[in-house]
């Protein structure tokens, strides 16, 4: 089904690359890491500069700068581009067909392949024995209101955040984002996986508009550096492809609507996966927006 959609607004061995990563992890990092995300559109390349704040999300931070590491975003698209927001980091093009990217197993394939092991904050059980590889949700609905925001959800706001889980209460083990200053000093806690099944999904915000009540439910972890140069770029480039493709009666449809994606097919608890949540994407298939590369510049 077509939606009109118009413009609104040399080789290193694997072990010691990751060896490298965990040594600047654990001795050079800053409370302002750095990425660069090469998107490439319509035969151009276009890079955008993004700072983190552990701050205000140290482990949704770590998190996305492992998935970075290991190459996990490279080759993915523009899953659901919408007039406010580009929503990517789960899915691919086959065949110029959407298809979802088995995270819970791409994730341990990475941990064997290149020798490393991902920073863990949510398990199955109490004892943290099974860890789930997902990320606890550092945002003001799981108990974190009082903590200071250097970003908020505006322009540039990137932003990790997880689909709907229909009506489970599934309950996990969550290590705290605090360290347990809002909970008696207790940094580990059972909590809704609903609220902390965060996996590698995550947005560029690129609305006008303050919009706080996401930044309640999702977790705002940096920004755009440089909001103008990529106004003036990437965006500036789907524009004008919109532009050159309308006919005077609007009938051209950058994107094409994908509906009743079924979410959540890879979960790792069968309720959820049972519980049949869909959602519906707008996204961009003749013309894709393909994100190329996620590389850290600054630990």
């Amino acid at each position: 089904m077509k939606k009109r959609f118009l413009r609104i607004g040399a080789g290193v061995a694997a072990a010691v690359i990751s060896a490298g990563a965990l040594f600047m992890f654990a001795g050079c990092t800053s409370d302002h890491p750095e990425v660069r995300i090469t998107y490439e559109f319509n035969g151009k390349e276009y890079k955008v500069d993004y700072v983190l704040s552990r701050n205000d999300a140290p482990q949704t931070v770590t998190h996305f700068l492992e998935l970075a590491d290991v190459g996990f975003y490279d080759g993915m698209i523009i899953h659901d581009y919408q007039d406010d927001a580009l929503y990517t980091g789960g899915y691919t093009l086959e065949n110029g067909e959407l298809t979802e990217v088995d995270y819970f197993t791409r994730v341990r394939e990475l941990e064997e392949s290149e020798n490393m092991k991902f920073t863990q904050t949510v398990y199955r059980d109490e004892e943290r024995t099974d860890p789930l590889y997902t990320v606890y949700g550092e945002f003001e609905r799981n108990g974190l209101k009082n903590l200071s925001r250097e970003n908020n959800h505006r322009k540039g706001a990137l932003v990790m955040y997880y689909t709907a889980k229909g009506s489970s209460d599934v309950k996990v083990t969550v290590k705290r984002a605090d360290g347990g200053k809002g909970n008696d000093g207790i940094a580990w806690q059972r909590s809704s996986y609903a609220l902390n099944s965060a996996t590698s999904l995550f947005y560029t915000y690129t609305g006008s508009s303050t919009n706080y009540t996401r930044g309640e439910e999702y977790c705002v972890f940096g920004k755009v550096k440089d909001y103008d140069a990529f106004e003036d770029g990437l965006l500036q480039a789907i524009a004008d492809y919109i532009d050159a493709h309308t006919d005077e009666a609007n009938e051209f449809s950058f994107t094409e609507t994908q509906e009743d994606v079924k979410l959540n097919a890879y979960e790792p608890f069968a309720d959820i996966v049972a519980a049949n949540v869909t959602a519906d994407f707008e996204t961009p298939i003749d013309m894709p927006i393909i994100v190329k590369s996620v590389k850290v510049t600054k630990y």
